[in-house]
Parts: C-alpha cells; sequence; structure tokens
C-alpha cells in the first residue's frame, strides 16, 4: 500500500483516521470528530496535518475542523451539498471527482441516504473506502435526510467494487448490528462464525473496523435483500429490493 492508515477511537464510539501518503508525507484526516484527540494522535505519530476530509456535516465528523484549520493551516475537503452546513471548506468535491494525495489517487463516491450530501472517498489501487455512515460492519446507517430508494442505491454502488475493498466506517457498531443480523438469518452459517469472532474481539476491547467488503457481502442483511431466509422470515418474499431493504432499516430502528 502506498498510504498508511492510523484509526483511533473518538467521543463515544466514533472512529477517526489519519491517512499518510508514504512518498510524499501528505496527512489527511478523515472526519475528525474533536480537536484534541487528534492533535494528540498527529504529535504521537509525529505528523503534520496537510488536508481535513469530511463525509458528511454531522456534529461528530467535523467537530475538529476549525481548531484544526486553525492549528495546522490545512486545507479543508467537504461535501459540494454541505458546503453551507460545513463552515470553511477549501475544496468542494462531488459525485465522480479525482485528486492526488501524493502519489495516491482518490475518487468522490456521492452515496445520499443518510445525508442528503453523503460523500465517500474510495482508492481503488489499494482498495480502501473510507465510507462515513452509509455502511457499518454488518448494518448501514439510519436514513436521516434521504430517502430509502436513495440509501438503498448508495449501498449497492458499494456492493460492486473490489470485495476485497477494506471499509473503514466511522462507528463501532458491530455488536448490536451483529445481533439484529441473527434475528433475520440465523441459519447463516458465515453469520455464525462472524458474530463468534465479532464477540471475542469486543470482550478483549480491539475493534471490528475496518471491515472487508466481501464479509458484509457475506453477513449484511442490508446487502442481502436477496436472501431467501430473510425474505421469509419477513414475509416479504415477492417484494422488490427496495421494500425489503426498507423494512430491514425500519425493523433495525426499533431493534
Amino acid at each position: 500500500m502506498k498510504i498508511e492508515i492510523v484509526q483511533y477511537p473518538a467521543l463515544n464510539d466514533n472512529y477517526n483516521f489519519l491517512l499518510r501518503d508514504k512518498d510524499s508525507d501528505l496527512v489527511a484526516a478523515i472526519d475528525p470528530s474533536d480537536f484534541q484527540g487528534t492533535k494528540n494522535k498527529l504529535h504521537e505519530k509525529g505528523w503534520r496535518l496537510d488536508q481535513i476530509w469530511n463525509t458528511h456535516h454531522h456534529p461528530d465528523h467535523i467537530g475538529g475542523n476549525q481548531e484544526l484549520k486553525q492549528e495546522f493551516r490545512c486545507q479543508l475537503r467537504a461535501p459540494e451539498y454541505d458546503q453551507k452546513r460545513i463552515k470553511g471548506s477549501d475544496i468542494k468535491n462531488k459525485d465522480g471527482d479525482q485528486f492526488e494525495f501524493g502519489s495516491s489517487q482518490f475518487e468522490v463516491l456521492y452515496l445520499p441516504g443518510h445525508t442528503l450530501g453523503h460523500i465517500a472517498y474510495h482508492c481503488a489501487e489499494d482498495k480502501v473506502l473510507f465510507i462515513g455512515d452509509v455502511i457499518f460492519a454488518m448494518g448501514c446507517g439510519r436514513v436521516f435526510e434521504g430517502t430509502m430508494e436513495q440509501m438503498y442505491s448508495s449501498i449497492e454502488r458499494v456492493k460492486s467494487l473490489d470485495p476485497d475493498t477494506l471499509l473503514y466506517c466511522a462507528h463501532e457498531y458491530t455488536l448490536a448490528n451483529g445481533r439484529f443480523a441473527m434475528s433475520v438469518e440465523p441459519q447463516n452459517s458465515r453469520l455464525i462464525d462472524r458474530m463468534q469472532k465479532v464477540n471475542k474481539l469486543r470482550q478483549q476491547g480491539l475493534p471490528t473496523v475496518p471491515t472487508r467488503l466481501r464479509d458484509e457481502l457475506n453477513t449484511n442483511p442490508f446487502m442481502r435483500t436477496d436472501s431467501m431466509e430473510i425474505r421469509m422470515n419477513l414475509k416479504m418474499e415477492n417484494a422488490s429490493a427496495v421494500e425489503v431493504f426498507a423494512e430491514l432499516r425500519s425493523q433495525k430502528d426499533h431493534f
């Protein structure tokens, strides 16, 4: 990999990320929840911050923006749609934008649903995707601003990527997500095996993020709307994929 990624916890259950291009030593902070935690991690690594990348406007993803900009005089990259809700963005990104970060090439994917402006940052060569709150390990984000159809389409777009892609999602929700997944697809042997591994990791206080897309395709109910077991448990054998997705999301909201 041309890039080095450092993951660190923030707030109650967030993950923040630092990204360093090994050739140029450029450093970016992805969705910094707070100033001090990110500054401490930069100091620990001996890195200087060059850019901030935001996936969406929620406070737990932009909380460190302004103080980090003031401290490091760095650039802020954010969704074009959210320019009025994210103060001081220097680079406004939309779907399909491509940019170089040192020797690494990134593409912006527009993935609305959780919010109307949500984007993700994809490096195809290194097979990494900073996905924000669109997809979590064995789950997906709540549909706050967009429609179920938008969220379903965003997840379908992610499903089309290389299955070895690592998804750097922004929260440690895996145990709760896995329990819901088990409630709708209890006979999925890969899901059963994964839950055993997740339980061991969390008992040791270890993260379950990042997650590999291949594992999500096998165990994440929101990516498995064609599963007959899920459809039968929902009594939706003949429903459309979007209808199944919407019912799953609704049930998870009250699980």
